[in-house]
């Protein structure tokens, strides 16, 4: 019996990721069948994980008061990151994402923080946690509907050139890991 359940344990762990200290509600899974026409859209039904779409859309705007429209950043890799200021491993990854963002032509990052926080005092906070990338608060409520809800911070997008979703990364991410999936999936990261 234990080692039936064990699998499920050991997954429980993974999808945990970092949590917030306060508790939050537990999203309900999936659906296991396609919703009917007549159902609102996955993402205005609360607590439903959607599929990230193939070739995600993406319109925010940032802390800075720009707006961030993905579709503008074609022929670049992109580095989709949600995070939020209490998750430490989220912190953790920030240097080095503000390096990779600064330091390769082709990579652009955007941070997603995806955490119930005011404007101000998100720019206080980026003030002493400066980074390169431009920094988007998301409401954790409504994300941005082409995403998944994120199961656990940091959950880490990479967007190839043409549009589409490369590969996606539960859990810290480093310049490293970047740039291997940029190679896997046949590009460089010059």
């Amino acid at each position: 019996m234990i080692r039936k359940l064990l699998p499920f344990a050991l997954l429980g762990l993974l999808l945990a990721g970092c949590k917030p200290a306060a508790p939050t509600a537990t999203p309900e899974p999936a659906p296991t069948t396609p919703p009917q026409a007549t159902e609102p859209a996955a993402a205005e039904q609360p607590g439903v994980v959607q599929q990230t779409a193939e070739m995600p859309q993406l319109k925010v705007q940032t802390v800075d008061g720009k707006a961030y429209d993905l579709a503008s950043h074609r022929g670049q890799w992109v580095v989709i990151n949600f995070w939020a200021t209490w998750c430490a491993p989220c912190l953790q990854e920030m240097p080095e994402l503000s390096a990779l963002h600064a330091m390769r032509s082709n990579v652009e990052v955007i941070g997603l923080a995806y955490e119930d926080i005011e404007l101000d005092e998100m720019q206080t906070f980026l003030k002493e946690h400066p980074v390169a990338y431009p920094i988007a608060i998301v409401d954790t409520y409504r994300p941005p509907s082409d995403f998944a809800t994120p199961r656990g911070l940091p959950m880490t997008y990479l967007i190839a050139p043409d549009g589409k979703v490369a590969k996606q990364f539960l859990g810290p991410v480093n310049a490293h890991d970047i740039e291997q999936a940029i190679a896997a999936a046949g590009g460089k990261a010059a």
